[in-house]
């Protein structure tokens, strides 16, 4: 079995993470921090995990690391950064959900992030948790920083087309909505139901701190400069996001429809959908999968890409589950076999 813990596991990431977990065949959860909530039980603070955990919260400050092959840090950035190295010094494995050691220029996530970095030498090691590019090498590492919600739809999205080297990297444009489970947990105005409910509006357009990754990620998908052009909106639901991706042909003919299933065709967490079809945020809700759809309207330049998956699982947790599910030799989908919910 494989010794598990979890920092952080108070938010909506962490109890969709220790949902996954607690219905994996190959793990066992040993412990879960929270300085706020330390001595509670886990199923007082969330009642969806009655009858499945009887674990308590334990205060990080007396948690031995040592029983466990695997950590996850389910926290906000800045908290991954202190503890990480030392874990690492102890042999054990890190998955990181956090921003902390997704990008390797420390000066450019000290300039998003506005602080300086804790742990800089393990920016360049870390390996990016988006198996879709980096399988072989999430299979050795000792820490995985998993990718945003936002990221993960992104690249995903465009991934086929910087590969074949058939678009304008230099122009592409990402618009994206995310429900409002991305904005975490803690009580927020902008998350208010009166707020947010009937509404649509896009936020961050003069900058946002997933962008930096996001070109970090395309641009290792091609040989050309990448320049990306994001735009995110809050959508009044609580979990998913929709992207649509633009690019600009530089090929001529080409059969998009095929280069998307081929290149797809034996990942698990990635489908693709009949020619024509549109993904919907509500076909993935709860699952670790991304649906794809290409389109070329009225057969000119501009390639049409749309990129659905749930934030908090393709997009967060249950990535985080299939990085580990790599790093010790399991099947790649287990624990993560669920099937979305519908309605």
């Amino acid at each position: 079995m494989i010794r598990v813990g979890v920092v952080g596991g108070t938010g909506y990431t962490g109890v969709e993470l220790l949902r996954l977990l607690l219905r994996h065949p190959a793990i066992s959860l040993e412990l879960i921090t929270s300085r706020g909530e330390a001595g509670r039980r886990v199923d007082d603070l969330f009642p969806s995990l009655l009858g499945v955990s009887d674990l308590c919260f334990t205060d990080p400050a007396g948690a031995d690391y040592r029983q466990c092959d695997v950590v996850f840090f389910a926290t906000p950035h800045n908290v991954a950064m202190g503890e990480v190295p030392a874990l690492l010094a102890q042999g054990v494995r890190v998955v990181d959900l956090s921003a902390d050691f997704r990008l390797h220029d420390v000066a450019v996530w000290e300039q998003w992030y506005g602080e300086s970095h804790a742990a800089p030498a393990l920016c360049e090691t870390a390996v990016y948790g988006l198996p879709e590019t980096h399988r072989d090498a999430i299979r050795s590492a000792q820490l995985v920083a998993c990718p945003g919600c936002y990221p993960t739809a992104v690249q995903l999205g465009f991934l086929p087309l910087l590969e074949a080297g058939i678009v304008d990297s230099s122009t592409l444009i990402a618009s994206c909505g995310s429900g409002v489970s991305g904005a975490g947990r803690q009580a927020k105005l902008g998350g208010l139901l009166t707020e947010a409910g009937e509404s649509f509006a896009a936020y961050g357009v003069a900058g946002h701190r997933h962008l930096p990754e996001m070109e970090q990620g395309l641009s290792g998908m091609t040989d050309q400069a990448v320049k990306l052009t994001f735009v995110p909106h809050l959508v009044p639901m609580s979990r998913g996001i929709h992207a649509t991706l633009f690019a600009t042909l530089t090929a001529g003919d080409v059969d998009l429809q095929g280069l998307y299933e081929d290149r797809f065709a034996d990942e698990p967490s990635v489908l693709v959908l009949a020619a024509g079809a549109h993904p919907a945020t509500r076909n993935v809700r709860g699952a670790n999968v991304c649906q794809l759809a290409v389109a070329r309207p009225q057969g000119r330049d501009t390639v049409v890409v749309m990129s659905v998956i749930d934030n908090l699982v393709k997009g967060a947790a249950g990535q985080a589950v299939q990085a580990m599910n790599l790093m010790f030799g399991q099947p790649e989908s287990a624990g993560l076999e669920g099937i979305a919910l519908a309605p």
